[in-house]
């Protein structure tokens, strides 16, 4: 089996990680979400791990300071990329909302991009990251409609990923 890198977005309450812990049924997935060293800052700076529209916009925020200052979000995708290629996993997720970073590993990593998309879920709106979760045109878009769905669609998705 070959290895795949898929950046996978959707706003907040999709199905994203419901849709790789149904992938992970099928195959070894790695799991990275871009947000992680800013949750380890922000963590130091007294945020709580909450998920309100504040909580979210200073996360945005802060990984556009990080960006800026010394790209330390896609420093560490690049360091979680060389970890999936020196284990047995065969799908590597990464968790990305921003399009201009999306595009940028698609195109240095020969990656896939999926959209999980719940209905009756509103786009958040709060911050940049969020308000553009569906400016990209994703490779795969996946409805996120009932359970038994998702699952069948996340079976069908690592077949067409990995065949």
């Amino acid at each position: 089996m070959k290895k795949s890198i898929v950046v996978i977005n959707g706003t907040g309450g999709s199905g994203k990680d419901t849709f790789v812990s149904y992938c992970s049924k099928y195959c070894n997935v790695f799991n990275f979400s871009s947000i992680d060293k800013i949750k380890e800052i922000a963590k130091l700076m007294g945020w709580n791990g909450g998920k309100s529209e504040k909580d979210r916009k200073f996360l945005s925020d802060l990984k556009k300071l990080a960006t800026n200052y010394n790209d330390l979000p896609y420093n560490s995708i690049l360091q979680a990329i060389d970890e999936f290629y020196n284990n047995n996993s065969d799908l590597m997720f990464i968790h990305i909302r921003e399009p201009e970073e999306i595009k940028r590993i698609i195109l240095e990593f020969n990656a896939k991009s999926v959209l999980i998309k719940r209905k009756n879920y509103e786009l958040i709106k709060s911050n940049s990251s969020d308000a553009n979760v569906e400016n990209y045109n994703y490779d795969y878009v996946i409805e996120n409609d009932t359970l038994e769905n998702l699952e069948e669609s996340a079976k069908t998705f690592v077949e067409k990923i990995l065949k």
